[in-house]
């Protein structure tokens, strides 16, 4: 059943909060303002990276021996990733010659959600209700149940075994006649199973583990006996039954990278790779699962720095108008004495901040691109007077309507 809160903040409260929030909405201002600058100058700065790289690269068919005459250079080369590591995860009996063993560890828990409601009150007060409800679910991390707001789930969360995530790489991994660097051998991806050996005693090992647990945590001892460690292929499985799960259960996947065919884009260093190093100071550094062209590698990287630069600028936007909107708070809260009028001027400020903002932010983009490019610039300089220009004729419709 859902546990609510009602938090009553009264208008001296609320006024005070809304200076608050002009510090922090000239903050959110500021730092808007930076990231849009900073992207558009990284976006530029990229494209014109990976521009150079592709100007550079040589194509290498063949890996078979150590080339000095490559040295130095930035090649595009496509090979079997192989290794002769065997790694281990002791703790489940798994061995195996691989290019990585991962650990993927999951707590079945209880999950806290909220959702609140507000209502303005006459004389500028305001009530809030919040709802508290709490689902059960496998989580990556356990979570810490102790502040829940239900007194009835406060303090519920528990695990029954304690077991870490964790990734193990291979440390020499070959590329033909080379040696893969670590950060090329943390990109290979493909993860597939891996067995678990789990004899008898490791087996009973965990079994106490788990009932020592259990006695510890002061829960209702069973009366017959019962198994809590179930291992089924590469997964481990700590609690009575994995198809109905309780609180406290862990959910361990064990999965392996094997040796494969990769593509990589990379600067030779004697018998291995580095990043390039471009003329504006950015790095250039690729790996692709299977036999890729360097075409599509550096299509996709093009495209990927495009998609970034969005997220970013989308980003930069709402920060900047977000904090517009928090520095303007207090002009409709000082109105929240009568609800229906604060909510005039707070739909009002909401739509002057948006365009303000927007315009802004188009601003920061032009100033960025006129410093990289300068025509493509003035147009995005263009459209934010324009949306100036829309906000002071629509001050002056305001006015000569009051008249």
């Amino acid at each position: 059943m859902a546990y609510q809160t009602t938090t009553k903040t009264s208008y001296g409260q609320r006024l005070s909060n809304s200076f608050k929030g002009i510090a922090s909405g000239f903050g959110m201002l500021i730092i808007g303002t930076i990231l849009l600058f900073w992207n558009e100058g990284n976006f530029v700065k990229t494209q014109k990276s990976l521009r150079e790289a592709e100007g550079n690269l040589v194509k290498v068919s063949d890996l078979s021996t150590i080339d000095p005459s490559l040295n130095g250079k930035l090649i595009h080369a496509s090979a079997f990733a192989d290794t002769k590591d065997q790694l281990a995860d002791e703790l489940f009996g798994v061995r195996e010659t691989a290019i990585a063993i991962n650990r993927k560890v999951e707590y079945y828990q209880y999950v806290e959600q909220s959702s609140s409601t507000t209502k303005d009150k006459i004389g500028g007060g305001q009530e809030t209700i919040t709802t508290y409800t709490y689902e059960m679910k496998w989580t990556s991390s356990p979570v810490n149940s102790e502040k829940f707001n239900d007194p009835g789930y406060r303090s519920s969360n528990f695990v029954l075994a304690n077991v870490e995530a964790k990734t193990e790489y291979a440390k020499n991994v070959s590329f033909g006649a080379y040696k893969l660097p670590s950060f090329i051998i943390t990109s290979i991806s493909g993860s597939i199973s891996a067995q678990v050996n789990f004899g008898n005693d490791e087996r009973a090992q965990w079994e106490k583990v788990i009932a020592d647990k259990r006695a510890a945590l002061n829960l209702q001892p069973d009366t017959t006996p019962v198994q809590r460690v179930h291992v089924n292929d590469n997964v481990v499985y700590f609690g009575k039954s994995s198809a109905v799960p309780n609180i406290g259960d862990v959910r361990v996947t064990l999965s392996k990278v094997m040796p494969a065919d990769i593509s990589i884009i990379a600067r030779v260093n004697g018998s291995t790779f580095e990043s390039y190093v471009t003329s504006n100071g950015k790095t250039v550094s690729k790996t692709t699962m299977g036999t890729v062209s360097s075409e599509k590698m550096f299509a996709d990287a093009h495209s990927s720095n495009s998609t970034w630069t969005w997220v970013l600028r989308l980003l930069g936007i709402i920060l900047v108008m977000g904090g517009l909107r928090s520095m303007f708070s207090i002009l409709p809260t000082l109105f929240k004495v009568l609800p229906f009028l604060g909510n005039i001027v707070g739909a009002g400020v909401g739509l002057v901040c948006t365009v303000a903002g927007g315009a802004w932010a188009l601003i920061i983009i032009a100033i960025s691109w006129l410093w990289y490019r300068p025509l493509i610039g003035i147009i995005f300089l263009l459209i934010a007077i324009a949306g100036i220009w829309f906000l002071k004729k629509k001050g002056k419709k305001n006015e000569k309507t009051e008249e």
